[in-house]
């Protein structure tokens, strides 16, 4: 019997020996009750995926991740805490009802990364990896998944996950690459769609553009050529819900990854016993966006020396030097509007930037270029689908950049050149069109100006027949609000779209600037987070602009309604705070011109279907160029409350004044309450002075609006209030830019301390009651539109 005993204890020491690998325990689901710790592995269906923790350098530093389970080389293709590795081996991935998925290390109560779902009971869901390697939550029963991990992409792309935004959700998918082959953490490379003008794939480090793939031309990427179906199919969808590429391997039995590396390579790799390079970019000293210039078109077959050339029509920027990174401009002395311009035909090329391209889906190849004749602002066109010789509209007005040429393949672009440049190609057999009389906005020197005779076709014109129909001849029952410069209405038109349309007041002699602004504006911008322009109308006296309609209308019908605000969760107000701020950052820093909105408020905030924040009402707006970052003013518009203190007392305004208002509009979501509310404790202060106050005194969570109810966590709403109070601080220069606002309420960084606010006082009249300070404003919502600064 001791013999037996003692071979038993051997065995079991033996087995306790065994290395972690082998002792895993394989799970096929996440259960509440079976959470994966470190060396327990999840399994797909069909085991072609596996989930658990590794360390791909350190071995004190582990991370979740989804590989190849049945690659003998573990090649991670998807990890989840990638910039908050577990230090110790007691990690563990669970289901929890404070962010769904969360993984901690030794100390269960500080989570190291969550998928930031709140569920009302755990048991009520399970987290299973799919044979795609996608890692998803499910509610049971329903089956429904309510996160997935193919929404939050590391450096690989897979079969079926798709890339690019959801319209309706605003989320937006696209790969960043490791910072080193040991560090999964976020790394510098970024790859995914660019949503505005004609879609397309970029590869960017940083905020610099480093490759473009192009946009979508029906079979392939612009600066791809056809993807060959024995290894994969691609697809591309881009409607009212999404803007979405997918693609699909031919073959089931097929292994294959895109891959973006730490030194920012795009790279398609194949498992044939090894991973196969399929195709690498950028590889060629041409597919480097921007190499030339603009107006440029880069031939890799040359030496790079003499690779960049002048588009048709154009010449060197610097005449003695050879073509580079200043590209090119318009030929001396040549006139392209209204002069017998027209065509050449370049071919074989990838398409220039078409971030601000304009698109018409039902045009044919020849409507379009006729749509570019009519335009004289416009530069070059061609079809946007390339199969079947031609369909759908593109056409760019301005500067082209980043084109090269391919030797086997590309799309033929079509530039607008002189006359003289015309007459010379004809005897070359170039193609060309002669143009036809044009009309347009322009920007000139002096400031924006619009001649109701210039017409610019990025816009779509209504008839005043048309839009007084849709609004039932402008009816007080289709009437949604008064802005600051005419009523708006609500339309239908004839095919059944719902609009808004904004009109300028006949009989006020204020507001035609502020209205040509917004025209010329909000025309060149597009954002889920910006209200969308349809069109205009110009005829007569009538000066109307035509936007989407938004059912649920502006933010302050919520936040300031005592029933409606409490259909807005804690949740939900987070969602409309974070798209508000990237709206902001956009106008601020993303898209071409740097905007001042000038006008942030709750009424100038609305909202869609989902209850998606759209910021509207540009007519205030104004644009910085170059390294412009403030600019003074005597006329200060804009509404009081909401305005910083350098703007209302010196009429100095800048990206920060902006920030001001956010950050005022922040504590009004948090609280309810309007900025310019009384408080007994502090009758003589505003919302922010009252925050303040409660704010040093430990008790900033007495402010939280009652109607969220008790479904948050009380930490989110203080970090929020507190990011507010940094948005608002007395000097400028202590304030965050949009940027970092972005990035406070996207991670659990520190934040700093914030200093004093700054807030006007009220004066109290002989009658007791509170007033506004002199100059035209009211402490209510009201516009400040005549206020001399000091």
């Amino acid at each position: 019997m001791s013999s037996i005993i003692e071979a038993f204890i051997k065995i079991l020491l033996l087995f306790l020996l065994l290395p972690s690998s082998i002792c895993q325990l394989s799970l096929d689901a996440l259960k509440p009750d079976h959470p994966i710790r470190d060396g327990d592995v999840l399994v797909s269906s069909t085991q072609i995926f596996a989930l658990g923790f590794f360390s791909p350098g350190n071995p004190q530093h582990r991370y979740v991740g989804v590989w190849y389970n049945k690659v003998p080389e573990q090649t991670i293709v998807w990890v989840a805490n990638r910039d908050n590795p577990v230090n110790d081996s007691y990690g563990v991935l669970s289901i929890n009802g404070d962010g769904g998925l969360v993984i901690h290390g030794k100390d269960p109560s500080t989570p190291l990364w969550s998928a930031n779902v709140t569920l009302s009971s755990p048991y009520n869901f399970t987290a299973k990896l799919l044979d795609t390697g996608n890692l998803v939550l499910l509610e049971n029963g329903s089956q429904r998944v309510v996160w997935e991990g193919f929404d939050y992409p590391s450096d690989t792309m897979l079969y079926f996950m798709k890339m690019g935004l959801n319209r309706r959700s605003g989320l937006e998918c696209h790969l960043t690459s490791w910072k080193s082959k040991d560090d999964p953490g976020t790394g510098s490379y970024t790859y995914g769609i660019d949503p505005m003008g004609f879609p397309q794939l970029f590869l960017h480090k940083g905020r610099e553009a480093s490759w473009r793939a192009g946009p979508w031309i029906g079979d392939r990427l612009s600066a791809l050529p056809v993807m060959t179906a024995t290894i994969y199919n691609t697809s591309f969808v881009n409607n009212e819900d999404e803007i979405t590429l997918v693609f699909a391997v031919a073959k089931d039995s097929l292994i294959t990854r895109v891959v973006i590396d730490e030194s920012g390579i795009l790279q398609v790799f194949v498992w044939n016993d090894q991973w196969i390079k399929f195709s690498s970019h950028p590889t060629e000293w041409c597919d480097y966006y921007g190499q030339c210039g603009p107006n440029t078109n880069c031939d890799s077959e040359k030496d790079y020396k003499l690779a960049c050339t002048c588009l048709p029509g154009f010449e060197s920027k610097s005449p003695s030097l050879s073509v580079g990174k200043t590209g090119c401009i318009r030929k001396a002395g040549a006139s392209t509007c209204q002069n017998g311009e027209g065509f050449v035909k370049v071919a074989r090329v990838k398409l220039p930037d078409s971030s601000t391209a304009h698109v018409n889906m039902s045009m044919s190849l020849e409507e379009c270029k006729q749509k570019c004749l009519m335009d004289c602002s416009c530069s070059a066109y061609t079809s946007a689908d390339d199969r079947g010789g031609g369909i759908g509209c593109v056409t760019w007005h301005g500067d082209l950049m980043d084109m090269r040429t391919f030797s086997d393949f590309g799309q033929d672009l079509y530039v607008r050149v002189d006359v003289t440049s015309l007459g010379k190609r004809r005897q070359n057999k170039y193609s060309f069109e002669l143009t036809a009389r044009s009309t347009y906005f322009e920007e000139a020197a002096g400031g924006l100006v619009l001649d109701d005779s210039r017409i610019n076709l990025e816009l779509l014109l209504f008839h005043l027949n048309t839009i007084a129909t849709a609004t039932n001849n402008f009816s007080i029952e289709n009437k949604l609000g008064e802005g600051g410069f005419g009523p708006v209405y609500k339309g239908i038109l004839y095919d059944g779209k719902e609009i808004a349309v904004k009109r300028l007041s006949k009989f006020s002699g204020q507001g035609v600037e502020e209205f040509k602004n917004e025209v010329l504006l909000i025309a060149k911008l597009q954002h889920r987070n910006l209200v969308k322009i349809l069109g205009c109308c110009f005829e007569g006296e009538e000066k109307i602009l035509i936007y989407e309609y938004l059912p649920n209308k502006s933010l302050d019908s919520f936040i300031f309604n005592e029933t409606r605000r409490a259909i807005l969760s804690w949740t939900r107000r987070f969602e409309i705070i974070l798209g508000i701020a990237r709206g902001l950052l956009y106008l601020h820093e993303d898209s071409r011109l740097r905007i001042i909105h000038r006008d942030l408020k709750a009424s100038n905030v609305l909202l869609d279907n989902s209850l998606n924040p759209k910021i509207a009402d540009f007519g205030m707006a104004r644009i910085f160029r170059g390294e412009q970052t403030e600019a003074n003013t005597k006329r200060v518009v804009g509404t009081y409350g909401y305005m910083s203190p350098e703007y209302a007392m010196e009429g100095l305004f800048s990206i920060k004044s902006d920030v001001y208002s956010f950050g005022v509009l922040l504590l009004e979501i948090i609280t309810g309450k309007k900025n310019a509310g009384s408080y007994e404790k502090y009758p003589y202060s505003n919302l922010i002075g009252h925050v303040w106050e409660l704010w040093k005194e430990g008790r900033a969570v007495k402010i939280i609006d009652s109607s969220i109810g008790e479904s948050y966590l009380v930490s989110e709403i203080i970090r929020c209030i507190q990011i507010a109070l940094l948005c608002v601080q007395e000097f400028a220069t202590d304030r965050p830019t949009m940027s970092a606002v972005v990035s406070m309420l996207s991670n659990d960084a520190a934040l700093p301390s914030p200093r004093r606010p700054a807030f006007l006082l009220k004066t109290m009249s002989p009658s007791g009651d509170s007033s506004s300070n002199k100059g035209g404003c009211s402490v209510n919502d009201v516009t400040c539109t005549i206020v001399e600064a000091r």
